[in-house]
């Protein structure tokens, strides 16, 4: 997984604010305004992403080349994203900012200006990666009931459990290799199905 995208979270288990998790739904209803107008307003009505995927395949398939602008937006993007679900899913007390944390970063495979990129895979990328969705879909499913668990664990003690954390950043590892193989456009290995 070399040329995979890396999601590096720093966890927090000891001391959590008690308050701020019991309310964390509340706390992130901004985030998810937020993430809502920019879908609506920047890349159309894909509700399935903001990432902007489609000009990077055309312009992969067209001139081979990934446009470092977009590289640079759709990285920020991912990142932010990334920080929106740390906080959510309780890996961090850390309301996210717009700006670059160091606790909580997404690592892009270098794709040369697109130079290492096969220019037709954008075509049957998003084909090639249902099963990796579908078996997603499970994971996510796990670390949401470990989520449900952990929220009550942390309000009641203060401490996150580190297991529920642990399945937690896998699957959100997990989730960011899929989208950088088939959304992001950043590498053509396909990802592993496996947690780690």
């Amino acid at each position: 997984m070399a040329n995979q995208i890396e999601t590096n979270i720093e966890i927090q288990i000891e001391n959590r604010n008690r308050k701020t998790v019991i309310f964390r739904p509340l706390l992130s209803a901004p985030l998810f305004l937020f993430i809502y107008l920019f879908q609506q307003f920047s890349s159309g009505n894909d509700a399935n992403t903001l990432v902007l995927a489609l000009p990077v395949a055309a312009a992969i398939i067209v001139r081979n080349v990934y446009p470092s602008w977009l590289l640079s937006f759709n990285h920020a993007v991912m990142e932010f994203s990334t920080r929106v679900a740390a906080y959510v899913f309780l890996l961090t007390d850390e309301y996210p900012t717009f700006e670059r944390n160091p606790k909580v970063a997404v690592l892009f495979p270098d794709v040369e200006g697109g130079k290492k990129l096969n220019r037709w895979l954008p075509l049957v990328k998003w084909f090639l990666a249902i099963p990796l969705y579908i078996v997603g879909l499970i994971y996510s499913v796990f670390a949401f009931l470990a989520l449900i668990l952990a929220w009550a664990l942390t309000s009641l003690s203060g401490t996150y459990p580190a297991w529920a954390g642990e399945l937690t950043l896998k699957t959100i590892r997990f989730w960011n290799r899929v989208y950088g193989y088939a959304v992001a456009l950043v590498t053509d290995e396909y990802p592993s199905f496996s947690l780690n």
